[in-house]
């Protein structure tokens, strides 16, 4: 019998896991994950900032961007003019994301404060609702890169994996409904590998891209 198209993504993920070099990076990245969750309200506003300037841009790029800002003190103590002035030089595209990353900064206290006590869905919620900027995927990017591990990000590079495997048809439009729905379909595929799926997008990542990242 034929495997179904979630049992060959399953095969695909067992057999990178096998990799010990791929799979201690992973292991590595997630630790990282974990003691940023552990960390005070300044390295969640980077992470926070991360997640705000990657959303539709290129990941890496976002990465080092909201390292600069961090560094030069701007994530903290810039205007909003001074943030956007900076985004510009950066050659980001979406400098007006400033606006964003100044309304962040006024409630990152909040957050740090709050969202220790919340499970993983309850923050998600309160992220969408709380923080500017913030969907479905980009909260879950947050909460992932903060040490949580059971929601899934729903981004291009995981889209074109449960397209292309079959998971789900063609994604048109994402809305609340349809990414949860996607999620559920990797929840299962996590569960069948007996991982998390915090660890699960980081090999989805990968299989799109070649490196494991953020």
């Amino acid at each position: 019998m034929r495997a179904s198209s979630e049992e060959t993504l399953v095969e695909r993920i067992r057999s990178l896991r096998e990799n010990p070099e791929l799979r201690k990076t992973v292991e590595n990245r997630l630790k990282e994950f974990e003691d940023i969750g552990r960390r005070g309200a300044d390295i969640w506003m980077k992470e926070m900032a991360f997640c705000l300037l990657a959303a539709n841009y290129s990941a890496v790029s976002a990465y080092k961007v909201a390292e600069n800002l961090f560094s030069s003190g701007l994530l903290f103590n810039g205007s909003e003019d001074e943030i956007r002035s900076a985004l510009v030089e950066e050659g980001y595209r979406f400098p007006s994301r400033s606006a964003y990353i100044v309304a962040a900064r006024e409630i990152i206290n909040e957050i740090r404060d709050s969202v220790p006590f919340m499970d993983d869905f309850r923050a998600r919620d309160y992220l969408v609702n709380r923080v500017k900027g913030f969907g479905m995927k980009e909260s879950s990017h947050f909460l992932r890169n903060i040490g949580r591990k059971n929601l899934a990000i729903v981004d291009r590079h995981i889209i074109r994996v449960v397209v292309e495997y079959n998971l789900v048809d063609e994604i048109r439009s994402l809305t609340k409904k349809r990414y949860l729905e996607v999620e559920e379909k990797l929840r299962k595929v996590a569960k069948k590998l007996e991982i998390t799926l915090a660890e699960l997008d980081l090999y989805l990542w990968y299989m799109k891209t070649g490196f494991v990242f953020r």
